[in-house]
Order: structure tokens, then sequence, then C-alpha cells
């Protein structure tokens, strides 16, 4: 349920970047309509006003911009309300209000409007209340999963995104030249169903359908050991789970107060991860909205071709997304399997500007490695490790934290959200290449930031190592 409900929610924002290519494009080579009177010199006849101006890419980034600030600042606030607001209720009306504004933006068309303002306003409205998904669908599936293979579990779940903007990409591109409008109206109206069904349907709780609730986070050997300690006791995990259940269809008084924004900040890694996800997002963001329109003016591609293209990116995405959720599973090092992937991605890209482009077979298998690379650590930070920090044994079993710790790693990685598609659209006109060393130098830091974090896994695995061969000298001298 919560896989189809995030599929939505991306599909309903991957049509402007499909689009933005039809929105401003060359006129000389299409045929004019009959009754259509243009000098034989004007190569903007058949654009989209306002759009049809030589500083049109700008104006697409302000357009971005004004979804991805209005997402950022949102989610911040979002967190706070998704813990405190029955899960399905929030979810519901916010899907609804989505497919609202983005059938409000493809209507646009219909209507003939040619003022920048209107598209500004809806993109702000529907950046708002999409922001009510996320913190949402992490929280409930965090209800759901404990840690021992979450990082798996939620990289094959985050595939949503990635199939998300697959499916956004081809049913906007079933339109896109012709009636565009209908790539916007079409997915507004699937989430909107989707969030109907979500109001029926969706069980938040696993104590809801008389379901055991998983166990968070492991224990130390020793304190399992010990049967006086409270937090051993069998009925301790399960009484602090429905304690935490208060926070939907159960009592307010029956679980632990939410932990406040501050409280959230505290706990071990948080800091790290959200600054990181800023530049992941950078670069991932900067990708989704300005691929197409890259492919279209590099390789001159039709907007079609360039949208379908661009979906391997995003296929890509989906193998990294499940590659990075299994190996730190396996190695248990979230930060270090991030690291690594973030190394690996700057020579990719910059590989992709210079030689991706030099037949379509190395453009489509480029295109998958660096989605994979790119996207593989921000599907790790915005799942696994949110979930894992969101249920950290510092907080001693009040999971209340859980959609506040989602909500400010994935409000921060917004912030880079908005600043990659902005930066690119006030970039690309002295150069693609520059863009692409601006999406390196992101993606380098992002990386930097995960140094004391790496660090300590390190330490950890070198402890681990010690314990494990002492174990077995004693074993052998037992012997």
């Amino acid at each position: 349920m919560t896989f189809l409900i995030y599929t939505t929610y991306h599909m309903s924002r991957k049509p402007i970047s499909v689009v933005k290519s039809r929105l401003h494009q060359n006129c000389s080579g299409i045929i004019e309509p009959v009754n259509e009177s243009h000098s034989l010199n004007d190569t903007t006849w058949c654009n989209w006003a306002p759009f049809d101006q030589s500083n049109y890419k700008e104006l697409l980034g302000a357009v971005d911009n004004a979804f991805l600030v209005a997402y950022a600042i949102g989610m911040f606030i979002s967190g706070i309300f998704g813990e405190r607001l029955p899960l399905r209720y929030y979810l519901s009306a916010g899907m609804l209000l989505s497919g609202l504004f983005t059938s409000l933006f493809g209507l646009g068309y219909f209507w003939n409007i040619h003022v920048l303002w209107y598209f500004v306003l809806i993109q702000i409205c529907n950046g708002l209340v999409q922001t009510t998904g996320w913190p949402s669908v992490v929280t409930c599936v965090g209800n759901w999963f404990g840690k021992g293979k979450r990082g798996l579990i939620m990289g094959i779940w985050n595939s949503h995104t990635s199939v998300g903007n697959i499916l956004g990409s081809l049913v906007a591109g079933v339109w896109v030249d012709g009636q565009w409008g209908l790539s916007f109206v079409v997915p507004g109206i699937v989430i909107a169903i989707m969030g109907l069904v979500t109001f029926f349907f969706l069980v938040e709780y696993p104590e809801d359908v008389d379901c055991t609730p998983p166990q968070h986070h492991g224990e130390p050997e020793e304190n399992l050991d010990n049967p006086e300690d409270p937090a051993n006791r069998p009925h301790a995990n399960k009484e602090s789970s429905l304690e935490s259940a208060g926070s939907g269809s159960k009592e307010p008084s029956a679980g632990p107060a939410a932990i406040s924004f501050f409280g959230a900040l505290r706990i071990p890694g948080v800091i790290e991860f959200s600054l990181c996800l800023l530049f992941a997002k950078l670069v991932s963001y900067t990708f989704l909205y300005w691929l197409p329109l890259y492919i279209f003016n590099v390789v001159h591609f039709s907007a079609k071709e360039a949208g379908d293209l661009s979906t391997l990116f995003d296929v890509g995405g989906i193998i990294g997304g499940i590659l990075a959720g299994l190996v730190s599973d396996y190695t248990n090092g979230r930060a270090t399997t991030c690291c690594v992937m973030l190394i690996l991605a700057a020579p990719m890209m910059f590989l992709y500007n210079y030689v991706g482009q030099n037949g379509i077979s190395i453009s489509i298998v480029m295109l998958i490695i660096c989605g994979a690379l790119v996207n593989g650590p921000y599907a790790l930070i915005t799942t696994a490790v949110s979930a894992d920090l969101g249920t950290h044994k510092s907080l001693k079993g009040n999971a209340k934290a859980l959609s506040t710790v989602t909500a400010i790693i994935d409000g921060t990685g917004s912030i880079g959200a908005a600043l990659g598609p902005l930066l690119a659209g006030l970039i690309s006109p002295t150069g693609w290449n520059n863009v692409f060393y601006m999406l390196i130098s992101a993606d380098i830091l992002a990386c930097l930031l995960l140094c004391r974090l790496v660090y300590k896994e390190i330490l950890a695995w070198r402890s681990s190592l010690r314990r494990d061969k002492g174990s077995s000298v004693a074993l052998t001298h037992a012997r």
C-alpha cells in the first residue's frame, strides 16, 4: 500500500521535467497550422508563453524552485503534524490535494493561461501538500518492520521513487507533443484515486490487525542475558510498541510524548546524514528535473524520446537502492556504503558528460550506472537510515520520533533538491559542462560529511573482529 502511495506521489512530480522541452523549443522545423500567421524568421511561435523568451531556462528553474522550496520548508512542519494526526487521514488529504494542484497545472493549457505567477503559485501549493507523503509512509513502514533486514526491505520498497518517476515520464510522454496539459491531469487523477484507496484500506500499526510489533533495535548480548533488566522482559517491547502506537487510532494519552525538533537533532548521526542528504539530493533532483532537457539539447532527441531515455537513470536508481540496502545490512555500515557509492559516482558523472553521448549503447549503460551510484545513497539515507535513527536505542522505545527524524533528514535534503535545479537553470546557459562540475562538487561534499561516521563504523568493525578472534582463541584453548 505504501509502495503504491509514494509511487503516485513521484508520478505526479515528474511530468514537469518532460514537458519543459515542449514549453520552449525551436519552431523552425515544425509545420505551422493553417489558421496561424507568423513571420518565417519567428522560431518561437510554437512555444508556450511566458516560456517563449530567451531567459526561458531561468523561468523554468523558477517554476521548479517554487515547488522545491515550498517542499523543503513544508517538510520540517509536516513531520510534526505526522506524529500528532492519524496517518491515514493525513495521507488521504495530502494525496487528494496533490491531485488537485497537479491537475490545475495541466489545466493551464486548456484554460490558455500564459502568466508565470499562475504556474509558480500552483507549484508552491503542490510542494506544500506533497510533504504529507514521505514522513507518513516511512513512519508506517517503520511501524511494521524491525531493524533486522531493514536495509534490504526498504531498498526494495524505496524503488517506488524510481517506479513513480518512470511512470510519470512515460505517461507525460504520451501527450507531451500534443495536449501537454493531460501530462499533468492524468497523474493528478491517479494520485487522487489512490488517496481514496488509502483512506479506506491503509493499516497504520501491526497491533491494529492483531500482529506482533517489530523489534526496532538489537540489544547487546550482555543485556539480553540479564532477565532482571526491565527492557529485556518478553512483554516490555510489546508494551512500549503498544504505547507508541498512541499517535494513531489509539488514545493520545496512551503513549509517550512526541519528541521535539531539537530533541531529534540530538540523536547521534541525524545532523551528519541530513547534511549529506542535502548534497546527495541536490545531485539526484538536478538529474530528475534537467536530464530530459539535457538529452534533448545535447543529443537532439525529440521531447518524447528524451523523456523515455531519461527513465534509465531511474532504472539504475532501483538497482542502486536495493544494492545499497543489501550491502549495508550485510556489513552493518550504512555510512560506509553511502560513502563508497558517492566516491564512485563522481568519476562516472564526469565520464557520462564527456563520452556518454557517443552512442546509444554507451548512453544506456552509463545512465543506469550513474542512476545506481547517485540514487543508492539517497535511497538508503531517506529510508533505512531514517528508520534506524527514528527508532534509535537512545529514545528508549519512543517510536514517535520516527516521523520527526524522517522529516528533518528529508527536509534538509529537500533544501539541496531546491538548490540543484535552481543552480542548473542559472549555470546551464554557460554550458552543460559547468552543470556537471557543480554536481561532482556536491557529490564530493556529501561524501566528506560522512567521514566521522565512516571512521566510527571502521572502529566498530575492528572491535568486532578482535572479539571474534578472542572468542575463537578461547574456544581453541578450551578444547
